[in-house]
């Protein structure tokens, strides 16, 4: 792509000056890509080691930010179901097994009332298999797979005299992680090869609208998601792009430190580079800017050029 048409992409797409990351916008894009019931089994498959083939074999209800699905077969919903609960999550929460066992409690009455079960009778119900996963695709150093059980938040007492036991399994889902899942659900693998670009050409320093751009571009390249970001390219830019607002962004990171993905210590300098890029791409300074990113000597030189080397930049933008 050429300067000219990198910068047309770029005016049609991101018309405001400042911008950041929707800090939910990988949950958001989450569930869009999984919404459809051929998706959602494909990812099923690949997390329970089944192979079912009929998408019409998942019942899909939604609670707040949760997908959960009943799962039937040939025989009885009742006796083999599941009921799965899919989370996807930035950070890593220890109480998701608290909050598993609120929305349990939610999905189970609706599925008793529903199916007219007398909870009150002497015969026993049959229920859902509850099981409860949560995809973890944050910035921070996690297990390939952990569970977190609810029963480590009770005060005192032993584990095994509690009355209540809700378990997360947290699987890893960014790349290099749970190789085998990803290669039973190809869109997770595309989902997860997405963010790592988007968080590729943020450490070459470009800024947020430049590297979701190239990352859409490079995908749609490179067969990664590439229908549905052919497709819905305005709609996952707009999941992925709010309007800067440097109060707000103070105020989170007063109230959560350095917030996930923040490169403390860079801002500054970073800022300076995003300026720079800008600049080398209105001028059509290609070859320079790729030169700029391998060639610290020359980058230093380039900002000098253009009056970019005092240290009078903005704060921090937020990474992935």
């Amino acid at each position: 792509m050429t300067a000219n048409n990198f910068t047309t992409v770029l005016n049609r797409l991101f018309p405001w000056r400042r911008s950041h990351l929707n800090r939910k916008f990988k949950d958001h894009l989450f569930r869009f890509l999984f919404r459809e019931k051929r998706e959602l089994l494909s990812l099923y498959n690949a997390v329970n080691g089944t192979d079912y083939t009929d998408p019409e074999a998942l019942t899909i209800m939604t609670l707040e930010d949760v997908i959960y699905l009943g799962m039937k077969n040939d025989v009885s919903f009742l006796i083999d179901g599941r009921l799965s609960l899919y989370e996807h999550q930035s950070s890593i929460c220890p109480n998701m097994p608290l909050r598993g066992l609120f929305y349990f409690s939610q999905l189970l009455q609706g599925y008793v009332d529903q199916n007219n079960l007398n909870i009150y009778s002497s015969t026993k119900v049959s229920l859902p298999l509850p099981l409860y996963v949560v995809f973890y695709n944050g910035t921070g150093k996690y297990p390939e797979r952990t569970e977190l059980l609810l029963s480590d938040l009770f005060e005192k007492g032993k584990r095994e005299d509690a009355a209540l036991e809700c378990r997360a399994v947290v699987l890893n889902i960014n790349e290099g992680y749970n190789g085998e899942i990803m290669k039973k659900c190809r869109t997770l693998a595309d989902y997860s090869a997405f963010i790592q670009q988007i968080r590729d050409y943020q450490e070459a320093g470009f800024d947020t609208p430049q590297a979701v751009a190239l990352a859409i571009n490079y995908c749609i390249e490179h067969d990664i998601l590439a229908d549905v970001l052919r497709k819905n390219r305005g709609e996952v830019t707009d999941m992925i792009l709010t309007v800067y607002n440097e109060k707000l962004h103070n105020q989170t990171l007063r109230e959560e430190g350095r917030a996930e993905g923040l490169r403390e210590g860079r801002g500054k300098e970073r800022r300076k580079i995003n300026d720079l890029n800008n600049r080398l791409l209105e001028d059509d300074r290609m070859d320079d800017l790729k030169r700029s990113l391998k060639d610290n000597a020359f980058q230093e030189t380039l900002l000098k050029e253009y009056g970019l080397d005092a240290d009078d930049s903005d704060p921090d933008d937020l990474f992935l």
